[in-house]
Order: C-alpha cells, then structure tokens, then sequence
C-alpha cells in the first residue's frame, strides 16, 4: 500500500544532510513552507544552499537560518526586502553567504528544465549585464542569447493546501508559483499540507501535483 503520510515535521525532515541544496518553493511569503523551515533550522543542518523566490522578508524562517549561520549561498530573484535590512543584507556584504542572483522567470524555467531533465536552455533575459558574465551566449536570429543551465536540488520543501496518502497535491492560489515544478526537479520532495483527505477525495481534473513527485506528506494544522 503507497503511503507518504508521516507524523511530524521531524520525521520528515530525515536524512538531510549538511551541505544540501535545498528548493523552497512559495512567492516571497505566499505559499512558502515556513513549517518545514523551521524543521529545516531545527534538525541543525549546515552549508545550505537555498534556491527560492526570495531570500527572507526579515522575520522569517530564512532570516532565522541565515542568522544562525546554516546558510552558505542563495539562489533567488528578489535578495532584498522592502521593509528593510535583513540579516542576508549584513552577511553577503560581510562576505560570509553568497548569492547566486537569477531573473525571476529564468529562475522558474531553469527548476523547470531541471525536473524535466533538460541540459539548458538560452533565452534573451540578461544578454548584454553583468548577470550573462561567464555563461555561454549565442546569436540567434541576430540577437544575444545566454544559455542558462538547470536547477536541480537534493531536497524539495513544497506547500500545499491539500494532499491524500499517494501524496497527489492541490494548491491555494499562489502557493502554486515555484512549488509545484520544485517537487520534480529534487531527489527528496516533501510537502506540508493543511489537510490530509481521503484517497479518492481530490478531483482528478485539479491536481497539480501528481503523487509520483512527492515522497513525504506532513498535515500541518493553520
């Protein structure tokens, strides 16, 4: 019988290692896997590498890794916030985090290409700045084009509303940015929902994500 339904956050979070790169999914703080974050700080793993949306607004569980030091280098679109300094602000200029910065839809096609098993893809956005530096760029049809190579990572942290025990998810609204395509493009894909349902329960025609994509399934309560 395929059951991904596990107990706790901590069981869920299992077999994480130091130095894993880590997708989570969400747009800023709109279906961000915050519970499974805080799993994440509190199993203690170091050297991460984070590829998200955003690196932290400043009060969040991502402010809270990066504060203790679990962070080595963040993938993202949007690395500052606009309420203010965060941490990410104090260490990448201390030299201590890195930071990896990839336009917003490049970053969604190259997870993208990464879960479906594409060697990369050129496109357009950033030929010519500072961000085309050290990547290969063509002319096609007499425009730069810059070859942008997949993302793919060793853990998945995915939100959803609700999933069964084969672990097929729906989403709310923006949850739906970045999450569903993180869960394919990790070894270890594992999702908090608000409601685990019974097997049969969710429409076919409006799940996102199949339960071959996920390998854990954790009910979070709001």
């Amino acid at each position: 019988m395929i059951d991904k339904r596990v107990d706790s956050i901590a069981q869920a979070m299992q077999g994480i290692k130091d130095g894993a790169v880590v997708l989570v999914g969400g747009f800023g703080t709109s279906g961000r896997p915050n519970q499974l974050c805080q799993g994440l700080l509190e199993l203690g793993v170091k050297d991460l590498t984070i590829v998200a949306n955003n690196s932290t607004g400043g009060a969040d569980v991502i402010e809270d890794l990066i504060k203790a030091g679990r962070i080595r280098k963040v993938v993202c679109s949007y690395p500052r916030s606009i309420f203010g300094k965060t941490s990410f602000d104090t260490e990448y200029v201390a030299g201590r985090i890195e930071l990896e910065l990839v336009p917003q839809g490049t970053l969604a096609e190259r997870i993208r290409a990464g879960a479906a098993g594409i060697g990369g893809f050129y496109t357009k956005t950033a030929a010519r700045t500072e961000l085309a530096k050290g990547k290969e760029v063509r002319m096609i049809r007499g425009q730069e084009y810059v070859l942008e190579e997949p993302i793919t990572g060793d853990v998945a942290l995915i939100n959803a509303k609700q999933g069964d025990r084969w672990g097929n998810l729906v989403y709310h609204r923006g949850a739906r940015v970045n999450n569903p395509v993180m869960a394919g493009a990790a070894k270890l894909a594992i999702a908090q929902v608000r409601e685990i349902v019974e097997l049969g329960t969710l429409d076919p025609e409006v799940i996102v994500t199949p339960g071959v994509f996920i390998d854990r399934l954790v009910e979070v309560r709001p």
